[in-house]
């Protein structure tokens, strides 16, 4: 086993280590003075403890937002935006190894992968760096009588409340905090409890580099006590939130209150279509990993594999194979390529599915238990699973599992593939591999997803916008469409006589 020696621990297993929550550029307890463990996933021990937030600090945070939103903030200019998001760039390139060690020790990541994370993330700051400079409005030609000026501006449309998941802390806080910054946004941050630390990481960084003080604000607690005041407290204009399609319909329910702006990155069931021509070689390990990268932790993770009945066997026989083949252990191991589950809570959901497959008639060609002697018995351990046999009624098929498990569904034509792929009511990504460029086309064309891949999947650029069909969401993330999300528009009419 090779364990990264490299790198102290930024985070000791002990109780007694307490973090504080980050509001108006202080560092502050819960005025419960209540906090909750934050766990390691691989080993069980606790990591550190964090506030414990309810409305009462969500409250604080948005009234600290809202001042500096009318404050000094307002006066920013688009450079000076610019140059802080490019100087958080500059801090996330120097501290990387903290903030990548945090991630796996927090949500269980392998190490490898969260370090790989670094040029999407910095990537992300500079490419919002650079649109700070890019908010114009439109002069606009009217047909009203008289001699009458029209035109828009682009403003920021407020305290935006931003709500993130625990399978990917650092990228989803940079998503929610990087376009907040440049439109000239104040953001109140409410991390998952499952993977805390490092937003609150993030929030140091943010100190360090001068953003003033309630231009972010991180509000650690449970998303039903904080996250659930954030959606509804009628001082915050604009909800952005990831998780779960339940959650994200609970959000739109609490955003009537004053109407905010919501956007949504949800839930995902994505299919993955392999043609008859497909290069094995190539396509395998690729599908392999759509699914069980992150331990399936993936919002797009591409867990219905419809293969071409003529090589359908031969498929699953290889896909099973690599399956097996992949190393499981701590995120720590720099050998190790799938990591525990981020909680005892997401075990036994998984573990859920895995004996509804069997019950339900499906096979299990590779994986299908948890890991749990040896090194694996105080963490959240899952073999990457393959189903087979399987049919499109059963639980396996039609409900997010977020965890390692794929299963495979023959098909006979491409208009059955597709039909099939879309009978869900997810959108939110999907895969084609084929060696036919017109095939490639046609069926994404057809797929009804916000993202599709051919012959590759899990590529994220932050100039290239990212989103969901369906009850996976709506608002895009990434790309010049992000943007729009942060801002309002506004139009003026000038009487020139």
């Amino acid at each position: 086993m090779t364990t990264t020696t490299e790198i102290e621990y930024a985070l000791t297993p002990s109780e007694s280590r307490v973090r504080k929550m980050y509001i108006g550029g202080a560092w502050v307890d819960a005025v419960s003075g209540e906090t909750i463990d934050s766990v390691n996933p691989a080993t069980g021990e606790v990591l550190a403890s964090v506030p414990r937030g309810r409305a009462e600090d969500v409250d604080r945070a948005v009234i600290a937002a809202r001042r500096a939103f009318e404050g000094p903030w307002s006066r920013f200019k688009p450079v000076q935006r610019q140059q802080l998001l490019l100087d958080l760039a500059d801090l996330f390139d120097k501290h990387w190894d903290e903030l990548s060690l945090t991630d796996t020790l927090d949500m269980g990541k392998p190490l490898a992968r969260t370090r790989a994370d670094k040029a999407r993330v910095t990537g992300m700051l500079r490419y919002y760096a650079g649109m700070a400079m890019n908010l114009d409005g439109r002069t606009i030609k009217n047909s009203q009588p008289g001699d009458l000026l029209s035109y828009t501006s682009r403003e920021p449309v407020g305290v935006v409340g931003a709500i993130i998941p625990w399978n990917a802390p650092i990228a989803a806080s940079i998503w929610k905090i990087g376009p907040a910054l440049a439109t000239g946004c104040t953001v109140v941050l409410k991390p998952s409890e499952e993977a805390p630390l490092s937003p609150l990481l993030i929030a140091e960084l943010m100190d360090r580099a001068g953003v003033p003080e309630g231009v972010v604000n991180v509000v650690t607690g449970n998303g039903v006590e904080a996250g659930a005041a954030l959606a509804e407290h009628l001082g915050v204009d604009k909800i952005a939130f990831t998780g779960s399609t339940q959650t994200g319909q609970s959000i739109v329910r609490a955003s009537a209150g004053n109407i905010k702006r919501v956007s949504l990155e949800l839930g995902g069931k994505s299919p993955l279509i392999v043609c008859a021509d497909a290069d094995l070689d190539a396509t395998v390990p690729t599908v392999a990993m759509a699914a069980f990268a992150n331990s399936g932790q993936i919002c797009i993770a591409g867990s219905r594999l419809l293969v071409d009945r003529s090589i359908h066997d031969e498929f699953v026989e290889r896909l099973s194979i690599f399956a097996s083949e992949l190393r499981v252990g701590l995120g720590v191991d720099l050998d190790t390529e799938i990591g525990p589950l981020v909680s005892k809570r997401q075990l036994d959901k998984v573990v859920g599915y895995l004996e509804a497959g069997v019950e339900q008639g499906a096979t299990v060609r590779a994986g299908g238990n948890r890991l749990e002697s040896g090194a694996f018995a105080a963490g959240n351990f899952v073999a990457p699973t393959v189903f087979g046999d399987a049919d499109d009624s059963m639980s396996i098929v039609q409900e997010e599992i977020f965890g390692p498990v794929v299963v495979a569904l023959p098909f006979d034509t491409l208009d059955e593939a597709v039909e099939r792929a879309n009978a869900t009511p997810y959108g939110l990504a999907g895969g084609i591999f084929t060696q036919n460029v017109g095939t490639a086309h046609r069926l994404a064309a057809r797929v009804r997803a916000g993202s599709v891949w051919v012959n590759t999947y899990h590529l994220l650029d932050p100039a290239v916008p990212f989103g969901g069909f369906k009850m996976s969401g709506y608002g895009r993330e990434g790309g010049a469409e992000h943007m729009d999300e942060y801002l309002a528009t506004k139009t003026v009419w000038v009487n020139l006589d």
